[in-house]
């Protein structure tokens, strides 16, 4: 059975809280901007690069949370939310809320104003695209909820601190409602294409309540893979474009792969030379004999690294 492509619905000008939402979603998007982090890493392993993200990622969206309430005056310039903060709530939707901090049930609908699900996306990630879950019900989420992904990496590639980059921002309801529609209208499948809706489900739900769409037949286990969906596609094309010390993201992540899966030496660098094609192929700027120069001191520099590991 098909479904109808899904409308977003976003908040009302007349409501109450709607410069707010609008003044935080700005700053969401300036957050590469705000962010600042204490946290240096040196010493990394070019086979251990796509471990990063299980070892800093909760940490960075900790840190974005805090982020947010240090730039206070950006969303609430006029002051009037000072009983409110961003607060991280663990293991249930969303993971973090604008609620008010004096009352003891934080949690309770009439104290919160919005709710973020918001993800880190390691940018040099194996996979090259967010690989978290979003099964959530379109009725667990409330009109101004938003899913928010901030793609990161270390400044120098394998060292450095933590940077960020301008985030992928959608309306929660909105990306529950087209991950629904994709399976069951768009994507190839041949298996049932039904899906279970959990009932009586209502927005800021507690840990236990169940709030996850459950799909009649998932053999690949694909159901609620975010990015699977064709939802942000442009986006995920326009960061891996992001140049890393004068270097395209996606060509960073091609290049550790090879280390990573591969260990005879005279594969890895018939790997690097086409990788060598692979980048002029991709190169906008004409200088392209500089360029190489530069980008394989950098390969010459890892790949040394690596055998000395």
């Amino acid at each position: 059975m098909t479904c109808s492509e899904p409308k977003k619905i976003l908040p009302s000008e007349k409501w109450e809280h709607f410069e707010l939402y609008q003044k935080v979603r700005e700053v969401l998007l300036s957050l590469p901007t705000y962010f600042s982090t204490t946290i240096h890493i040196e010493g990394i392993s070019a086979m251990d690069i796509f471990a990063l993200n299980s070892a800093l990622g909760t940490t960075i969206e900790n840190q974005v949370v805090e982020t947010l309430n240090r730039v206070r005056s950006s969303w609430d310039s006029q002051g009037k939310y000072q009983l409110y903060r961003f607060i991280r709530q663990a293991q249930t939707f969303p993971d973090v809320l604008l609620t008010k901090t004096s009352s003891l049930e934080i949690n309770s609908q009439e104290n919160i104003i919005l709710g973020i699900e918001l993800k880190g996306w390691y940018l040099l990630a194996k996979e090259g695209e967010p690989s978290f879950r979003f099964q959530v019900t379109p009725a667990a989420c409330a009109v101004p909820d938003l899913v928010v992904i901030v793609p990161w990496t270390l400044s120098n590639v394998i060292s450095g601190s933590p940077q960020i980059y301008t985030p992928y921002i959608e309306s929660a309801r909105y990306a529950a409602e087209y991950r629904n529609y994709w399976w069951k209208s768009l994507r190839e499948s041949k298996t049932d294409t039904g899906i279970t809706f959990p009932k009586t489900v209502e927005p800021y739900p507690q840990k236990s309540d169940r709030i996850s769409d459950i799909p009649q037949s998932d053999q690949g286990g694909n159901f609620g893979r975010f990015s699977r969906s064709g939802i942000m596609d442009e986006y995920i094309k326009s960061v891996n474009a992001q140049l890393l010390c004068g270097i395209r993201a996606d060509h960073w992540r091609d290049f550790f792969k090879l280390f990573h899966d591969q260990s005879d030496d005279e594969i890895i660098k018939r790997k690097i030379s086409q990788l060598k094609k692979k980048f002029t192929g991709n190169l906008t700027i004409t200088k392209t004999d500089c360029f190489f120069e530069e980008l394989y001191q950098l390969i010459e520099k890892y790949v040394t690294e690596y055998q000395g590991n």
